[in-house]
């Protein structure tokens, strides 16, 4: 039905890599889907297990590579776009990479990340058994538009698929938990949700990188009892009674302890469990709880959640340490106000600049306006850039924006002997790592310097490939 398409996609892609030239990890999915528009569709029937898709503005990689962890202790195989490629090529690439003959052998799962957008889209070709909705925060509003527009497309989506796909959403987010309620406010049957109730980490005071103001259903300002990570909190509406549902999964203590991970006790409507978590800072413990809710839902037992969830290793740019050039650097994508403040704060807890034991940081941080990353980069100045002032010894700026990324700095109280400015990659790269040694070493890219760093590290054989 499909085999001459699958094989003229398969030859596409390895003519891709053989090339150089890069598109491994979607180009044969986009040139499938060109052949045989419906190919997700038909591909998707093949899963016997049927699929999970995986959607958030932040953490939708870690929290999808957090469940197959999951599934693989399990004992599940999985049919996953792990290299992120998350729009439809990416996915159809995913199904017909599992190909054999032209069909899908064998009791899988099939487990994708998709992008915001096209989210909808794969969700009516797929017709998945679980959806997982992480949050929403401004992002690229050049290519997207505002937050309540995409909120009003996920609204429509669960609304269409309510009955016989089962949701995971966060309670913390006023644009998702909203998701799981009908036009009468009824909690939807199949809706499990996921939130933090630990109100030490609640923050002074709401950020700058405040997004959901309003509520959706009156329009009256939100009342935010705590506030976790950007608009993640425990909110209400003082005018329509319109609040936070209360989370079927939560974390209700967790101890941070900087890169180094954290320690979270989660309980669930099948129990609880002590978490120790290798992956750093709050927004990973929000993916813990995505990736518990949506693995309860499947009826996973509680000792594989717990033992898939430590052994998770970091993805490409999400908290990744490589050794390069005899140095480790750590590598952690920053592309939007919120999660660029929660790296932020990751990085900075506990340290200080001017303290004896040395424990001040060095920064690479790479700003580029490419399409992938919004050509609007007036974000940078709604991320709290300040909270490095204290703690970063040397920072090198690198990037198509590289000059506008220190002026920020700059005035985020970074002094000029602190900041160089290398815009071109490479040479920004080597300027970092001729530092001190004896200071960590953090690369901060946005999504495209992401992706221009991986093709660096792979050709210099410090990292595989994204299609390996």
């Amino acid at each position: 039905m499909l085999r001459p398409q699958l094989t003229i996609a398969r030859a596409a892609g390895a003519l891709s890599r053989v090339s150089g030239r890069g598109g491994g990890t979607s180009l044969p999915g986009k040139v499938l889907l060109r052949l045989k528009p419906d190919a997700i569709e038909l591909l998707g029937r093949q899963l016997e297990r049927g699929s999970i898709v995986i959607s958030a503005t932040n953490g939708k990689t870690t929290t999808a590579a957090m469940v197959a962890g999951v599934l693989g202790k399990a004992g599940i195989e999985t049919v996953h776009n792990r290299a992120g490629a998350n729009m439809p090529g990416g996915v159809a690439a995913a199904l017909a990479g599992a190909t054999s003959g032209g069909r899908i052998g064998g009791s899988r799962l099939g487990l994708f990340e998709v992008d915001e957008a096209w989210l909808g889209t794969v969700v009516a070709s797929l017709r998945p058994r679980t959806v997982v909705l992480g949050n929403l925060f401004r992002d690229q509003l050049d290519r997207y538009g505002e937050l309540e527009a995409l909120a009003d497309d996920w609204a429509g989506l669960v609304e269409r698929h309510a009955g016989e796909t089962t949701f995971a959403l966060n309670a913390d987010d006023p644009l998702i938990a909203d998701l799981g309620r009908d036009d009468d406010g009824r909690e939807r049957a199949g809706v499990t949700y996921f939130g933090l109730e630990d109100r030490s980490h609640a923050l002074p005071a709401l950020e700058h990188a405040f997004d959901a103001k309003h509520c959706r259903a009156c329009g009256h300002m939100y009342r935010y009892h705590a506030a976790y990570l950007g608009h993640l909190g425990d909110w209400e509406c003082p005018e329509c009674g319109n609040r936070r549902p209360e989370p079927h999964v939560r974390a209700h203590h967790v101890e941070l302890d900087g890169m180094n991970g954290s320690r979270v006790s989660i309980e669930t409507p099948a129990g609880g469990f002590e978490l120790s978590l290798p992956l750093p800072g709050l927004y990973n413990v929000y993916n813990a709880l995505a990736a518990t809710a949506c693995c309860v839902q499947a009826g996973i037992p509680l000792d594989q959640i717990e033992s898939g969830l430590e052994s998770v290793a970091a993805a490409f740019g999400r908290a990744e340490t490589i050794t390069v050039g005899g140095r480790p650097l750590s590598i952690l994508l920053i592309k939007n106000p919120a999660g660029a403040n929660e790296v932020f704060r990751t990085l900075t807890a506990g340290r200080n600049g001017d303290s004896p034991d040395g424990a001040a940081i060095d920064l690479w941080i790479s700003l580029n306006d490419g399409i992938a990353d919004g050509r609007d980069v007036s974000w940078i100045w709604d991320a709290d850039f300040e909270l490095l002032a204290g703690s970063a010894a040397r920072i090198v700026c690198s990037g198509t924006r590289a000059d506008e990324l220190a002026l920020r700095l700059k005035y985020a109280g970074v002094e000029q002997d602190r900041l160089e400015v290398v815009g071109e990659l490479e040479p920004a790269l080597r300027r970092a790592l001729a530092g001190d040694a004896s200071r960590p070493l953090f690369a901060l890219p946005t999504y495209t310097a992401l992706l221009e760093l991986r093709d660096l590290l792979s050709d210099r054989g410090e990292a595989p490939p994204f299609w390996r």
